[in-house]
């Protein structure tokens, strides 16, 4: 299945790996992996994770404080945020 980032999710993981980046040089690359592999993991059983809303399920990012969102659709997966735990979720939800 395809996936596609949501604008707004593509925007918070860029600004993420740049704060990661001015904290110790190579944690970037490593946050960057970390959010890959939970991608992988939505990719190969989407339907395993729970629901965070009614359509929407989440997938925590493992050594990180971030969830990844997304939805399912018939042909393609969209990632709907990368967040961080202790951010207001209330800003994510308006995309679901």
């Amino acid at each position: 299945m395809k996936v596609r980032f949501h604008p707004e999710a593509e925007f918070e993981l860029c600004a993420a790996r740049e704060w990661y980046a001015r904290q110790r040089s190579g944690l970037d690359a490593e946050f960057m992996r970390c959010v890959d592999e939970a991608v992988a993991r939505i990719k190969r059983d989407p339907d395993m994770f729970p629901f965070a809303l009614e359509n929407a399920r989440k997938v925590v990012v493992k050594r990180f404080p971030y969830t990844v969102y997304y939805e399912m659709g018939e042909a393609e997966i969209v990632i709907l945020a990368v967040f961080h735990a202790k951010r207001n979720p209330e800003h994510w939800q308006k995309r679901a």
